[in-house]
């Protein structure tokens, strides 16, 4: 898709369409209806006065401004009007959302180019944080619109496209042309997390998923290190090769790294690392899931995908902070060499686990995932899995769960996750839950039983991230979606990659403690 910045009058586009926000409130006679009517032929002012237009957030308004307009040269010739709702709670999230539904809409109406107006920041009529924001929202908001499941159709696919898009700046257009690349950037990485996501399990293995991390690190200039079986027997991880005993498909423990250009740590220098759950495909193991909807046990690794996609836009980003990528990648599956309830299995950091339930399995491999990050030298921690049925029935498909040790970190991640659209919310983590994971023959446990769920699995991590500053993050919740939205298409949808860019940029720019 091109994309262009421009400092032009609406009606000076050489799109086909417009698409723009109308706030909840806004009269025929206001300053903006009036500013558009000559390009609109008074189509605003009569819209709102037959009371078509009300600025409810979601409501959309198609109009055809005249015939034909097929040519790049040619004045827009559609416009589309998008309820915003309330001018004060209009935020670079709605901003992104709003775009996402006009770029879905117009792509079903066979456009090809559109121009959107974000109408937000200091210069768009909207109270909030600088234009550029709303900018950069915008352009991730119309990428992610674009992605679709349909890959592996042969027919009935989404052949229809937006070939250009123009982001209506109303300032000098340079900020808003960074802003719009930092939009590009990170709406593709979310895409490139979700199609991941989308791989079945046949065609998305631990192997495959290390290929892929590869094509980043060559890509973009990240240092990449790829554990293998035998490695990670050296290193002692029991617990992750416990895991994958049952599988034909060897584990791989994926580690990239993004080091600023000219950057020499000091002692005592902060690293972040992202460590994300890389299940490629859950059956349970021996303690088997209920055959019904197994198949999305596919997205079982989209705390990985989210970790590579979040690897990708930061390597292009190039914030002035070091981060650490890990991923730990297997299949759990009930051969007859898989581990079974009453094993035992040992960690990176020599911790006895009791199997209760091979179905418990993910808690497994990102302990020896958050041991090998501490070993690097990570001094944070954040780990992101799709952990626990529980948290879908805590929260829904709403937020996702956040627990941990380190309540900054834990502010920091709900406050980046804000900004961006993206909802956490905090459950307690209190030592009393530790009680529930104690094993009467080993030194933990891997489940709790029915009690706070989420809370016991983010309990035995907790064990694995020790007096490290750590968050862990459930996105069983919210990885992927059965319903699709009119900003975007069911199935996975690449939750956390914006909130983890967002965060290292906030940590670049006000430091990390």
């Amino acid at each position: 898709m091109e994309i262009d910045v421009s400092t032009e009058r609406a009606g000076e586009l050489g799109v086909q369409a417009l698409a723009i926000p109308f706030f909840k409130g806004e009269t025929a006679d206001g300053e903006f209806t009036n500013q558009l009517d000559e390009t609109t032929k008074n189509l605003i002012r009569s819209t709102v006065e037959a009371e078509e237009l009300t600025g409810k957030e979601g409501e959309m308004v198609y109009l055809y401004l005249g015939a034909n307009g097929e040519s790049q040269d040619a004045r827009p010739q559609r416009l589309l009007l998008i309820g915003a709702g309330e001018r004060e709670e209009y935020k670079a999230a709605h901003a992104s959302n709003l775009a996402g539904a006009a770029a879905r809409f117009l792509r079903g109406k066979n456009v090809k180019s559109i121009g959107f107006m974000p109408r937000g920041g200091s210069n768009g009529n909207a109270s909030d944080d600088g234009a550029s924001s709303y900018i950069s929202a915008s352009v991730e908001g119309v990428i992610l619109g674009m992605f679709d499941t349909d890959k592996y159709r042969t027919s009935d696919r989404e052949e229809r496209s937006i070939e250009r898009l123009v982001i209506i700046d109303a300032g000098d257009g340079e900020a808003g042309r960074e802003a719009a690349q930092r939009g590009r950037v990170v709406g593709e990485a979310v895409n490139f997390a979700r199609d991941l996501a989308n791989e079945p399990g046949l065609y998305m293995t631990p192997t495959v998923m290390a290929e892929r991390a590869q094509g980043i690190a060559d890509e973009y200039k990240l240092e990449i290190d790829v554990l293998d079986h035998e490695r990670m027997e050296a290193e002692g991880m029991g617990a992750l090769l416990g895991v994958a005993r049952g599988s034909v498909e060897p584990a791989k423990l994926i580690v990239l790294k993004y080091t600023p250009e000219g950057y020499e740590a000091k002692e005592g220098a902060p690293l972040l690392a992202l460590v994300g759950k890389g299940l490629t495909f859950d059956s349970g193991g021996i303690s088997l899931k209920p055959g019904e909807n197994m198949e999305q046990m596919k997205y079982d690794m989209c705390g990985g995908a989210a970790v590579l996609g979040a690897m990708r836009a930061i390597a292009q980003i190039k914030p002035s902070m070091p981060v650490l990528g890990v991923v730990p990648s297997s299949e759990n599956m009930p051969d007859a060499r898989a581990i079974k309830p009453g094993d035992i299995v040992r960690a990176m950091n020599g911790k006895t686990i009791e199997v209760i339930n091979t179905d418990a399995e993910g808690r497994l491999i990102l302990a020896d995932a958050l041991g090998y990050a501490k070993k690097l030298g990570a001094t944070h921690l954040i780990d992101l899995a799709t952990l626990t049925g529980a948290v879908v029935i805590a929260l829904g498909d709403v937020n996702v769960a956040v627990l941990g040790t380190d309540q900054k970190l834990i502010n920091d991640i709900i406050a980046a996750g804000t900004e961006v659209g993206e909802k956490y919310w905090q459950l307690p983590l209190d030592k009393e839950y530790s009680k529930q994971i104690k094993s009467d023959i080993a030194d933990l446990k891997n489940i709790g039983g029915r009690k706070g769920g989420t809370i016991t699995a983010a309990a035995f991590l907790k064990e694995f991230a020790e007096d490290t500053s750590w968050a862990h993050l459930d996105i069983a919740g919210t990885a992927w979606s059965d319903d699709a939205k009119p900003h975007r298409a069911k199935g996975p949808t690449g939750i956390a990659v914006r909130m983890l860019v967002n965060l290292v940029e906030r940590y670049a720019r006000d430091g990390m403690k």
